[in-house]
């Protein structure tokens, strides 16, 4: 809270640098006593610092180096910050602009500072968020809500009965890469026969489920397939055909399997994926784990259950699934305003 109290000296700062600077010449070419001049400059910096403090109560507070403020008194002060926020934002980007984004981090956290549950207060954050806009929402995580999508880690395994015949699949079943002849293995519904695909042992239909997996610089698939899915042939895997899947090829081409299919930026393509759902907010997200930024968000209505899909065409790297640690370091330079 005290870094952002502390905002509101930016602008008067800059203006008082600037006359520090405009005060050392004048006493340069007058040939003024430098003492004289310099408590002139202290008298007028005491004077503009008052002058802020009788616009903010809780920089009233600061003033009289009273650190215990009414929950109300914070709260007022976030909200009358986020409205300067916005104003800026607003008088700086068109409203038709798709990446236009309002600070409504700073908002929802005001507006649920009455809640006694924390959990609710990171769960509204994050579908908000990630509902609003599907593609690179928030360029970093934070902490408190990092840790609270780790919190629901599962420990996906893959299933060898549902394994294209061309994967071979570690003896640990927690990971695979293509091999190089097709085994000879039984024939079932429930196996990919034509895209290099396996599912999990495991399917959710409820709750909220996380799992990471590392994967090659070339090739994979990941998310989920509807229950009803079919596995057997090269249909498209994509939403129409009850698949939820992000999908790197050749290196070079990141796309959600949308109809039509949805272009990402390269950039954005993490050499280590995390994978959230949310069932009953309807909700499919993926991230970059090492740097802990949103990639995409399929938003649904789900009604059946769902299985973790992995796909993967290279026969040097293996696509690995990870058991992810509960409890991530801060990645925040200073002292995180959000653990």
């Amino acid at each position: 809270m005290m870094k952002e109290c502390l905002r509101f000296l930016i602008e008067p700062a800059k203006k008082l640098k600037s006359r520090l600077k405009e005060s050392s010449k004048r006493v340069k070419l007058e040939k003024k006593e430098q003492l004289v001049e310099s408590q002139l400059f202290i008298m007028e910096l005491a004077r503009e610092l008052s002058k802020i403090c009788q616009r903010s109560n809780v920089l009233q507070h600061i003033w009289s180096s009273d650190d215990v403020w009414p929950a109300c008194l914070c709260r007022d002060f976030i909200v009358e910050w986020a409205a300067v926020l916005e104003r800026k934002v607003q008088s700086r980007v068109s409203l038709s602009d798709c990446h236009y984004q309002r600070p409504e981090n700073v908002m929802l956290v005001v507006l649920n500072a009455d809640r006694p549950v924390k959990e609710d207060v990171t769960k509204e954050w994050l579908v908000r968020r990630q509902r609003n806009q599907s593609m690179d929402a928030v360029q970093y995580i934070p902490h408190g809500v990092w840790n609270w999508i780790c919190e629901a880690s599962e420990d996906v395994i893959l299933d060898p009965d549902s394994a294209n015949p061309e994967l071979l699949i570690s003896t640990n079943e927690k990971s695979m890469r293509c091999g190089l002849e097709r085994r000879d293995v039984p024939c079932c519904n429930g196996r990919f026969d034509g895209w290099w695909c396996a599912a999990a042992q495991e399917g959710y239909a409820s709750g909220r489920h996380y799992w990471e997996v590392e994967v090659g610089q070339r090739d994979w698939r990941l998310g989920v397939a509807k229950a009803s899915a079919v596995r057997r042939g090269f249909r498209s895997l994509n939403t129409d055909t009850g698949y939820l899947t992000l999908r790197l090829e050749r290196g070079k081409d990141l796309k959600a399997l949308t109809v039509p299919a949805t272009s990402l930026p390269l950039t954005l393509a993490p050499r280590k994926v995390g994978v959230y759902l949310d069932y009953e907010q309807g909700q499919l997200s993926f991230y970059n784990v090492d740097k802990r930024s949103h990639v995409y968000t399929f938003n649904d209505k789900f009604t059946e259950e769902l299985v973790p899909i992995f796909g993967t065409v290279e026969v040097l790297q293996d696509l690995l699934i990870r058991s992810p640690g509960v409890k991530q370091r801060c990645l925040c330079p200073g002292p995180c305003l959000w653990s």
